[in-house]
């Protein structure tokens, strides 16, 4: 099984219930295994259109290649009602991998570690929060690019069942 990271996004629609269906839909899936989840963070957008956007982040362990976690992603949000119409168009739902254990690699239809990661707050903050000592092959601690992104607006937003009491839940998860 290998780790893996997936940054959730979006900014028509109810977000955060769109985000947390689309969580269960990937924790139906016997390939893969949610491990933590983090907040939801409010944030304005970073070289796209429209309102705020809500984002989280979740860890996984997964027996899916890189492609296959791909594919299912995109099927996730396929099923969610996410259009292209141009690029960085406000969205219902955009699912990122933002790392897969073990790969690096930079082609047309899938580039890892996600490229911009190290430049965003709203994949930053959630990251962080739920692996707050992430270390990235060639880029070292996740940690020390925040003062980079400090100018971006974000916020998290309160939720009940937020960081460590969801975290605890999803790690007593059957192995």
């Amino acid at each position: 099984m290998a780790q893996a990271f997936i940054g959730f996004g979006g900014n028509i629609g109810d977000t955060r219930q769109l985000i947390t269906d689309a969580i269960v839909c990937l924790a139906l899936r016997c390939e893969l295994q949610i491990i933590a989840k983090s907040c939801f963070y409010q944030s304005a957008p970073v070289d796209a259109l429209g309102g705020d956007y809500i984002n989280s982040v979740i860890e996984i362990e997964t027996q899916l290649s890189p492609y296959g976690l791909l594919h299912v992603c995109q099927a996730v949000e396929q099923e969610f009602g996410r259009e292209r119409p141009y690029a960085n168009a406000p969205r219902t739902l955009d699912l990122d991998i933002l790392y897969f254990e073990g790969v690096s690699q930079d082609d047309t239809e899938l580039t890892l570690p996600h490229p911009r990661m190290t430049e965003r707050s709203f994949v930053l903050l959630p990251l962080l929060e739920i692996a707050p000592d992430f270390f990235l092959p060639h880029f070292g601690e996740l940690k020390s690019y925040l003062p980079k992104v400090a100018h971006q607006r974000i916020e998290v937003l309160n939720c009940r069942n937020c960081a460590s009491t969801e975290k605890k839940a999803y790690s007593q998860a059957p192995q």
